[in-house]
């Protein structure tokens, strides 16, 4: 497994829409393994194939991996929010937004339907953190970050913060 440059913004790759994974390849395949890598390296909860350059609708996800020995990822292959209810605000950050948090409203419960690495439909439920992580990933593959949730002031205080650091 690999180890993947992981792109920040303002990188344009970010703001890309992917495209469905049509049919699940060694390539594919070896792209989840290498984002599950990526992300616990980085550390994170969640990678999204867009954040690592691949305009695909791949995310992989494990919220509970530093509370336990054993990682058990979700590999989410053109994941789709079926569901949501509920609100929570919670302090969101992201691997390409690094350095920076936010208080970002979320929906409390989603139900994410999705293909698996075997190619099996599978429905994920999640609550809070894992609710977040699944609506944050979701958005990554539709060219959405998580501060594009705020309003625009705050947007744009962000958006300048980030520019000012790559002077």
């Amino acid at each position: 497994m690999e180890v993947l440059n992981i792109l920040t913004y303002p990188n344009a790759s970010l703001r890309v829409k992917c495209q469905p994974v049509k049919e699940i390849t060694e390539d594919i395949l070896r792209l989840a393994r290498d984002m599950t890598e990526t992300m616990y390296a980085a550390p994170g909860v969640g990678l999204a194939a867009s954040q690592v350059g691949v305009p695909v609708r791949l995310a992989v996800v494990d919220v509970t991996w530093r509370e336990q020995e054993e990682r058990d990822p979700f590999i989410l292959i053109n994941p789709v929010l079926v569901h949501a209810e509920g609100e929570i605000l919670e302090k969101e950050g992201c691997l390409s937004v690094p350095e920076y948090t936010a208080q970002v409203i979320r929906s409390a419960l989603v139900v994410v339907r999705a293909l698996n690495s075997q190619g099996e439909e599978i429905e994920i439920t999640g609550q809070d953190l894992m609710a977040v992580a699944l609506q944050h990933e979701i958005d990554h593959l539709n060219g959405i970050l998580f501060f594009d949730h705020l309003n625009q002031d705050k947007r744009e205080v962000i958006k300048k913060i980030l520019k000012a650091k790559l002077k």
